[in-house]
């Protein structure tokens, strides 16, 4: 990693961190665990899973750096907590493609809000692959909110606007460590959750999901996610985003045949190309 650039680094960092949040639809519609016992084990298992790393790390500056994220790591954590909380509850009251397309609306979010906050005007490659990849989140979300619900798909919409402050937060604290603000989330998630979860038993195949969907589809992407933006742009992290917009769907299709309309599928295309394209000629550039 270290040879290089930090174009390459933001893109793959998350490339990767997004590519393992793909499953993550399908293990919450494979399981069986109500939604606050969900959040429970979301908040909980990442908690404990990354702070152990985190110390390990850190060793006996740990709390120095905890502390020095001042206050954008509190509101880094209350917005990490949020849209956890909220994904959750849009995945479980809508079908996966709206929860996906409305997160979708993440990066056209982001680069208003870092426009305004952080002075960073999307480059033109950027702005186009924003303004496609925008219009073809429309185009899906257009077919697939009739067998939505608006419920579900408020809170998708709440938790994209919440990864685009989240994103434009680590951008403008780029050269602080907010890894140990996400465990913070994680940690509000747990505790929130405990006063509404009614059971923690984990029965039947959720003693294998759960864990596994934990760790794989939230410990390790969140800190891959939170990282990627100090290397390049809270907009461009978030075009990554969109590959959920489709793989999510896909993954969901292949196990449990919950299929993917046409237009779901002809949108996340010209997404996925766009992607590409747009990250093949930034590196290129770089």
């Amino acid at each position: 990693m270290k040879n290089l650039s930090n174009q390459k680094k933001g893109s793959l960092l998350a490339f990767i961190g997004v590519f393992f949040i793909t499953p993550d639809s399908l293990f919450i519609r494979l399981s069986n665990i109500d939604t606050w016992g969900m959040l429970f084990y979301r908040g909980s298992i990442p908690f404990f899973f990354v702070l152990t790393g985190l110390l390990i790390f850190y060793k006996s500056s740990f709390f120095k750096v905890f502390f020095s994220m001042g206050i954008h790591g509190f509101f880094y954590a209350l917005i990490f907590a949020l849209t956890n909380i909220t994904f959750i509850i849009s995945i479980q009251n809508t079908n996966v493609a709206n929860t996906l397309v409305m997160i979708a609306m993440a990066p056209m979010l982001t680069a208003v809000i870092g426009t305004i906050f952080l002075k960073e005007m999307p480059d033109k490659k950027t702005l186009i692959a924003i303004l496609i990849t925008f219009a073809s989140s429309v185009y899906i979300f257009y077919d697939s909110i009739r067998l939505g619900n608006f419920i579900g798909d408020l809170f998708g919409l709440i938790t994209a606007l919440g990864l685009a402050i989240g994103a434009v937060i680590v951008r403008s604290a780029k050269n602080k460590d907010l890894v140990p603000a996400a465990v913070a989330g994680k940690l509000c998630v747990a505790i929130f959750a405990l006063f509404f979860i009614e059971s923690f038993y984990l029965v039947d195949k959720d003693i294998m999901i759960i864990p596994l969907m934990c760790i794989m589809c939230v410990a390790i992407p969140f800190v891959l996610v939170t990282i990627a933006p100090r290397y390049i742009s809270a907009a461009e992290v978030n075009l990554f985003f969109l590959l959920e917009t489709i793989i999510g769907p896909f993954w969901v299709w292949l196990i449990i045949k919950e299929q993917p309309s046409l237009e779901t599928i002809q949108g996340g295309s010209i997404i996925i190309l766009t992607i590409a394209i747009h990250t093949f000629l930034k590196i290129k550039k770089s």
